[in-house]
């Protein structure tokens, strides 16, 4: 086993109550956001550029993990990214299809309003 690039057990336990709880968080208020803006069709911009961060971190930290993993580091440095990772790219990545599918439905909405308005 390679020597820790870091303390296990705070960097574990900081990454996982850090991540997991800042990035929980951050994605509970972008999910309701979402289901309540998206059929509304009002705030794309900070709605779908919040998931793909969210993605890009996720990617970011899964490939930190499996490199920490495969360089033989300890229990405590590779699992908590790892796990953050997957999560992140999971759950926002499979939501961005759903969110992106909502706001069309709006668009479509707004402009077959606009066209019996103008009949």
């Amino acid at each position: 086993m390679a020597e820790p690039w870091f303390n296990e057990i705070w960097f574990g336990t900081l990454y996982g109550s850090i991540v997991g709880g800042g990035g929980g968080s951050l994605g509970g208020v972008l999910g309701a956001l979402a289901g309540v803006l998206a059929p509304q069709g009002k705030g794309r911009g900070l709605i779908l550029g919040g998931m793909y961060t969210m993605v890009v971190f996720g990617v970011l930290s899964l490939v930190f993990g499996l490199v920490a993993l495969f360089a033989g580091q300890p229990y405590g440095i590779w699992f908590a990214p790892v796990l953050a990772g997957v999560i992140f790219v999971a759950v926002a990545g499979g939501l961005i299809p759903v969110i992106r599918r909502r706001y069309a439905e709006a668009e479509h909405r707004r402009l077959e309003a606009a066209a019996v308005r103008q009949s």
